[in-house]
């Protein structure tokens, strides 16, 4: 009997290089342990610049990629944009999921709907984690709206650093050998967990075992977490290897 195929959906910023190398890389990584198979369909936003007005813009336009992925008959969608939705206000990722959800329900293919924002925050509640530190590559203000949106979700941010990159693909181009460091760097004595990349759009997945033996402690990132609620969306055990404690299998 051949293995199962599952649809992989995928809404992107249309500047975002990433979102689309690390889920496949995540899920294709299951090969050695799981018989399924996945294959990958993105839908776009315009975006260059990770602007409040961009933002906004680009949101308004994720109904109509929902609707196109739905067309494809995925099996679960993920909105890969963290701080998108997170500028949207408190909360959003609920009134996010579930509209884009009956989009595809409209469109007669109803799917799951994973938000990175979402899933960063089950992510870490997973995990049990309330205290956390964070590396973002958002300005200031755009990274203190990420700090107040988990804050919100009952987190305790003890720290974070905003690396500030204005463009979108300059994000992408930050050499994720450095997050470790960059993390190190954080005062995460006392944090439960620490969020590597707080962005779909920064490479970290290759990082987060070497952060994880240099503190000592669960690391995490957006595009981990959003893997993490894909596979829990499928019903499949959220499992992969060399993704970090949450797809350790401890947690499946």
């Amino acid at each position: 009997m051949p293995a199962p195929t599952y649809r992989i959906g995928q809404i992107v910023p249309s500047s975002n290089v990433t979102m689309e190398t690390e889920i496949p890389a995540i899920l294709r990584a299951r090969h050695a342990i799981a018989p399924e198979r996945f294959t990958f369909h993105s839908s776009r936003m315009r975006m260059t610049h990770v602007t409040p007005e961009q933002l906004k813009s680009m949101d308004a336009d994720s109904d109509r990629c929902a609707v196109e992925l739905s067309d494809a008959r995925v099996d679960v969608l993920g909105y890969a944009c963290l701080v998108a939705i997170m500028s949207m206000g408190l909360g959003y990722h609920r009134t996010s999921e579930e509209r884009l959800h009956t989009r595809t329900a409209e469109n007669g293919a109803p799917a799951p709907v994973v938000t990175s924002a979402g899933a960063l925050v089950h992510g870490l509640r997973t995990l049990g984690a309330r205290r956390i530190a964070l590396i973002a590559p958002y300005m200031k203000p755009l990274t203190r709206t990420v700090v107040d949106y988990l804050t919100h979700e009952g987190f305790t941010v003890i720290d974070y650093t905003a690396l500030e990159i204005p463009d979108n693909l300059d994000v992408a181009a930050h050499d994720p050998a450095r997050l470790p460091g960059l993390a190190k760097a954080l005062d995460h004595a006392e944090a439960d967990a620490v969020v590597l990349s707080a962005c779909v759009q920064m490479p970290s997945l290759g990082a987060i075992p070497e952060a994880e033996s240099l503190l000592g402690k669960p690391v995490v990132s957006a595009a981990v977490c959003t893997a993490h609620q894909m596979l829990r969306g499928l019903g499949l055990p959220a499992v992969a290897p060399d993704a970090g404690r949450l797809l350790s299998g401890a947690y499946a």
